[in-house]
């Protein structure tokens, strides 16, 4: 059975934890690069990520889009939303309809 894990800012990411969600706390985005990969290659299906972390590992994470596993979802955090989750998910909608419905 797979896991599920957040990582960013603990002020973002706290509340995951009442949903049995691993946290992970990162403030630095070398720390993050190197989290992100041992998450990846471990027994995490589910990676959700701050947006402003996403925005600081996005070669990572597109290292990771085109396997099935894990998961990286890009979530808003605590100081607002940036937009890379919307369009991540604009993006999937497309390839997987053939155009895009959202706009």
């Amino acid at each position: 059975m797979y896991k599920i894990a957040a990582m960013g800012d603990k002020d973002s990411i706290y509340g995951f934890a009442s949903l049995g969600i691993s946290i992970f706390p990162v403030e630095d985005s070398a720390d993050a690069g190197r989290l992100l990969r041992q998450l990846a290659e471990s027994e995490y299906g589910v990676i959700y990520i701050t947006e402003a972390l996403a925005s600081d590992l996005n070669a990572e994470i597109q290292h990771y889009a085109s396997k099935p596993l894990p998961a990286i979802i890009p979530v808003p955090g605590i100081r607002g939303n940036t937009g890379i989750g919307l369009e991540n998910v604009s993006k999937f909608v497309e390839k997987a309809v053939g155009s895009d419905i959202i706009s």
